[in-house]
């Protein structure tokens, strides 16, 4: 990643999302940052001005994807990194799959496997022009792993992993990168509507992870590569 590229961050206002902000804000890296909660994210852009030039755009991004895109690209003219980090938990507490409301169900994989691919439709035709790009889509290992009530979650990050597997293939020999990203397991607000009652404070915090998320983007490395930041050997 170079000190001039341009960075957007979908699901900036909390959580890791908003902890990545601040992380590159403070390397002075130039940001497009976007959230469904208007308050939270004009203030973070406040805050992360003193720092770099940061573009809001509120909005859901199953909704608004092109009118982030068009805002990013008018802004800086292009998008160089793309941090789809935005997540939909679904109800609270999580249903089992047999009881899962359909409504909810196809939201959640409208937020968390759909929206994250309109926006790279949007974007990666550029990257693909300029011979350069990274897109990072955020997982989990509910993706891989078949826990209890986490089926509708689990199954709209399983189905981002393996488009992100397909978009690699597609994008072969084009110089964009695909990252697929495992934070691991955080004590964050959305952590704690997943499982409400639930003590997540030994858990890491996003401002710990962030980092090596950071340094995963930095590294140069194959056209595509699903990592955990937390068990990262070359981080730690």
């Amino acid at each position: 990643m170079n000190s001039s590229d341009v960075i957007l961050i979908t699901g900036a206002s909390r959580g890791l999302g908003r902890a990545l902000a601040r992380e590159l804000a403070g390397r002075g890296q130039r940001l497009v940052i976007n959230a469904r909660h208007a308050l939270e994210l004009d203030a973070l852009q406040r805050e992360l001005a003193a720092h770099t030039r940061v573009v809001a755009v509120a909005g859901d991004v199953s909704e608004a994807a092109e009118g982030i895109a068009e805002r990013a690209l008018s802004a800086f003219g292009r998008i160089d990194v793309l941090i789809n980090n935005a997540s939909d938990i679904g109800p609270s507490p999580m249903p089992p799959l047999e009881l899962y409301p359909w409504e909810s169900l196809l939201r959640v994989f409208k937020v968390n496997a759909v929206a994250p691919f309109h926006l790279i439709a949007l974007l990666a035709p550029s990257m693909r022009e300029r011979g350069r790009g990274t897109i990072v889509n955020i997982t989990s290992d509910a993706a891989v792993n078949a826990y209890a009530g986490w089926g509708g979650y689990g199954g709209s990050k399983a189905a981002l992993e393996h488009m992100s597997r397909v978009l690699a293939r597609e994008l072969e020999g084009s110089g964009v990168r695909v990252l697929v990203v495992d934070p691991g397991d955080m004590n964050t607000e959305m952590h704690a509507l997943a499982e409400p009652g639930i003590d997540l404070s030994h858990l890491a915090d996003p401002e710990a992870v962030a980092p090596r998320i950071i340094e995963l983007i930095d590294r140069d490395g194959a056209a595509f590569a699903r990592v955990e930041a937390q068990k990262s050997e070359a981080l730690r």
